[in-house]
């Protein structure tokens, strides 16, 4: 097959297009700036569970991330370098898994918090460590 210079060139063009394609968000919670998500719905667990989940939500808001209530069980999270990531939320089997914390920072992967594990790890990702 012969192509003449104006296709090659063409071609060329179309591979270097730093124009992504945005995907339709219709069924996703877009999420752009630094925040952590919580599950809508409250959670009824023992109070362990919800001591966890209220010390790592307090240290996140003293540290200037924003509280956002998921309404829906798919997120997007949208990268300050154009990268998106796409997040799909079973059904929690547990209060362990109600309580699930999703903290985003445009310049750094999601965290998916353990609650097992306090703070700590939070601590961690907010220093870049």
């Amino acid at each position: 097959m012969r192509y003449n210079i104006l296709t090659l060139a063409l071609l060329a063009a179309a591979a270097c297009n730093p124009v992504r394609e945005k995907t339709d968000t219709t069924n996703y919670d877009v999420i752009k700036e630094k925040c952590f998500v919580l599950r809508e719905h409250p959670i009824r667990a023992d109070s362990t569970v919800n001591a966890r989940r209220d010390s790592i939500v307090s240290f996140l808001e003293a540290n200037n991330y924003t509280a956002r209530y998921i309404r829906k069980d798919s997120l997007m999270f949208r990268r300050e370098n154009g990268l998106q990531v796409e997040i799909v939320l079973p059904a929690p089997a547990d209060a362990w898994e109600s309580g699930t914390i999703i903290v985003f920072d445009p310049q750094k992967n999601p965290l998916f918090v353990n609650l097992h594990k306090g703070t700590s790890q939070v601590k961690q990702y907010i220093s870049g460590k």
